[in-house]
């Protein structure tokens, strides 16, 4: 008899007692789900894992440390490399309370009265954001941002009753979003149709917009702002206006550190708003896990179709002091059971209370300050590369926020090799986009943040004139 220090109850006493339980003869018969090739045909007694003995702690972290050194870390400078995940810093104190066990290893606070002060963190969460969106409600909280839309565009859906069979994006709107949409909707049957921008400015055409919106069969129209390319979507309101004359929602999908410059979806007409929290203080971690933002206007039938949970502030019984509960919980775990608006249900809290703190901390003027310097860094840049020969930056005439649009149609180079010499070099360059929109050709999406210093994109644009001056 075999016994694996690393495999727990692999005496076979044990596991015959342990089938026997539960009612079942072979170990085979648990895996019947599975198919026969896709089965471990070998001797489970001879089963080579591992390194062939248990490691101790020491021996594994070695291990660890020398696999972990082969990945390159892109930190001065840091990545120019945005697409929905983007460079920002994040402030000490952010890690520092999110740390904190009370946080940490809290999920969703069914029990009110053992779970306050998470309830509270959560509640200043959604007023903060509310603010910042210029929206009355805000839900707490969703995936990220992809999945945020997609509820939205369902949301909608559920509002018209189903009768409206079709939602309207924009051609330029991030494609990664877009397969997480389709995936979300395929089921009911609702049809997403892209509406084309202008080659120019990149803008959404407003009259193809209403050509598609004639039909009467919109349940809701979409924009980014700024868009998934960078630019300012300066039509946003415009939009909202035609979208409201032809009885159909309007969702706005936002980056929130924009809203220090740029109206906030409130403001600019939305019926719902989402977005992706990552910048609020939650760093890249290694693609997640992020926070996605849903927010609604005051309209009882749009609350009511919210997917996850909404904290409110109460009193006690006696009214003497304020009390926390969650007054709104249309998930299918919970009290909604099969009536539930979303099957949404890893909880998100600990990045919510992370973008709580980093509002706080920075508040109303910062968030202004933040927006300039960002915005004022990122011109920069594309005013500096704008300035290598052959190479355009931005493509399109409209302006634009954190991210940008750089062509390398006219350098005679691919720019995978391009981005393969920055690499050499230590620096992360922007991402491609060409198999996404092939009508830009070799063109790369930039992004610059408050990490980027000057130095950082002064040393970019010299990489860039070299490699494509020695082509």
């Amino acid at each position: 008899m075999t016994i694996y220090p690393w495999l727990p109850n692999s005496p076979d006493e044990i596991k015959k007692e342990m089938l026997r339980k539960i009612g079942v003869e072979r170990i085979e018969d648990l895996f019947n789900d599975i198919p026969e090739e896709a089965r471990f045909k070998g001797d489970w007694n001879k089963l080579e894992i591992g390194f062939g003995k248990p490691l101790s702690e020491i021996e594994v972290r070695r291990i660890v440390d020398s696999l972990l050194d082969k990945n390159k870390v892109f930190k001065y400078p840091p990545p120019f490399m945005g697409g929905g995940a983007w460079p920002h810093y994040v402030p000490a104190v952010v890690k520092y309370i999110i740390s904190r066990g009370e946080f940490l290893t809290t999920y969703t606070p069914y029990q009110a009265e053992i779970a306050t002060g998470l309830m509270q963190a959560l509640f200043e969460y959604q007023s903060m954001m509310a603010e910042l969106l210029e929206m009355e409600v805000v839900n707490a909280s969703m995936y990220d941002w992809a999945s945020a839309a997609a509820e939205a565009f369902l949301t909608a859906s559920r509002i018209t009753r189903g009768k409206k069979s079709k939602i309207l994006v924009p051609s330029t709107m991030n494609p990664l979003h877009l397969r997480v949409i389709k995936t979300y909707l395929w089921p009911k049957n609702i049809v997403i149709e892209k509406v084309k921008n202008d080659p120019e400015t990149g803008l959404l055409d407003l009259e193809d917009l209403k050509n598609k919106l004639s039909n009467k069969d919109v349940a809701a129209v979409y924009t980014e702002n700024p868009s998934f390319l960078g630019f300012i979507e300066v039509n946003a309101r415009d939009i909202g206006e035609i979208a409201h004359d032809y009885d159909a929602l309007y969702i706005m999908g936002v980056d929130p550190i924009s809203l220090g410059l740029l109206e906030a979806p409130g403001k600019l007409g939305a019926d719902l708003a989402v977005g992706e929290g990552q910048p609020l203080g939650l760093g890249l971690n290694f693609g997640g896990p992020y926070l996605g933002i849903f927010a609604a206007k005051w309209s009882m039938k749009m609350i009511r179709q919210m997917p996850g949970r909404i904290m409110g502030l109460t009193t006690t019984l006696d009214g003497k002091d304020f009390a926390f509960s969650m007054i709104l919980q249309t998930r299918e775990q919970h009290i909604r059971r099969e009536k539930a608006t979303s099957n949404i249900c890893t909880n998100e809290a600990l990045m919510a209370v992370a973008a709580a703190v980093y509002m706080a901390l920075l508040g109303k003027h910062g968030f202004k300050k933040l927006g300039e310097l960002i915005y004022y860094r990122s011109h920069y840049a594309a005013k500096k590369i704008n300035e290598i020969t052959g190479v355009k930056a931005p493509v399109y005439k409209t302006d634009f926020f954190k991210e940008f649009t750089v062509s390398f149609n006219d350098t005679g180079l691919k720019y995978s090799i391009i981005h393969k010499k920055l690499l050499e070099k230590g620096v992360h360059g922007g991402l491609y986009i060409g198999d996404w929109f092939p009508e830009l050709g070799e063109t790369a999406l930039y992004c610059v943040t408050e990490l980027h210093s000057k130095n950082d994109i002064d040393l970019l644009v010299s990489l860039l004139k070299e490699i494509i001056e020695k082509r």
